[in-house]
């Protein structure tokens, strides 16, 4: 299971770090000068704002998680060192706490 966490997690970080670089080259391109299609690309320019923020935030939690396996941290409660529910893990492999931590 551990092998299968972890290509998810790195199939999910190659993921998110694509769909940044397509945010972060989408608003580099620059604007359009007809005022009216400022209006509509302005609105879309706040979607991809919190799109970006928050595939940064998961990509965080994500790199977080790949260091834990990597200092066979992985799997283990940060606040009560209990093993974390491997159902749990299948559903949130980021997650650094027990169900009952999280509460």
């Amino acid at each position: 299971m551990d092998k299968e966490i972890l290509s998810s997690l790195l199939e999910k970080k190659f993921e998110l770090q694509r769909r940044i670089n397509a945010i972060e080259a989408d608003f580099r391109k620059g604007r359009s000068q007809d005022f009216s299609e400022q209006t509509c690309e302005n609105e879309n320019n706040e979607v991809l704002n919190e799109i970006h923020h928050e595939a940064k935030i998961e990509l965080g939690l994500i790199k977080q998680a790949l260091t834990r396996f990597d200092n066979n941290e992985y799997g283990f409660c940060s606040q009560c060192a209990e093993v974390i529910n491997p159902e749990r893990l299948k559903i949130l492999p980021y997650i650094d706490t027990c169900i009952d931590c999280a509460k």
